[in-house]
């Protein structure tokens, strides 16, 4: 109860600092880019807006100049469910990824999921 009162009071905070506490680094031409953000359609981020390993993807995200989708299990229902039936477990970060294969992977962890997107897209 605690720590959503806490969580709730600092969201104004949390939201300043991901809007400007993130510089984009990772500099690409624009073909590269379009190939990167083609790859990134098949990605998807579960995410709740205020967890602290939430922000720390997102930033990576920004970080990496990707654009991936953001669901919000807290405000969407829908992305609730299909986290806990599809994914397996309700457990936030959690990286969607569509292989092209068709297959679908779910990567769980705020560590899992940078190191995922810096081998793919990055360092």
């Amino acid at each position: 109860m605690m720590r959503s009162v806490i969580r709730t009071l600092l969201a104004p905070v949390i939201w300043v600092a991901d809007k400007l506490g993130t510089s984009r680094q990772v500099s690409r031409s624009e073909a590269q880019q379009a190939e990167v953000d083609q790859a990134c359609e098949t990605l998807a981020l579960y995410q709740a807006w205020s967890e602290p390993d939430c922000i720390q993807v997102r930033r990576e995200i920004t970080r990496l100049g990707l654009e991936i989708e953001t669901r919000d299990v807290r405000l969407d229902p829908e992305n609730t469910r299909a986290l806990k039936e599809e994914g397996g477990k309700l457990e936030v970060p959690c990286l969607y990824i569509r292989e092209p294969q068709g297959e679908e992977r779910w990567l769980y962890g705020a560590q899992v999921i940078i190191d995922y997107l810096r081998e793919q897209f990055g360092e």
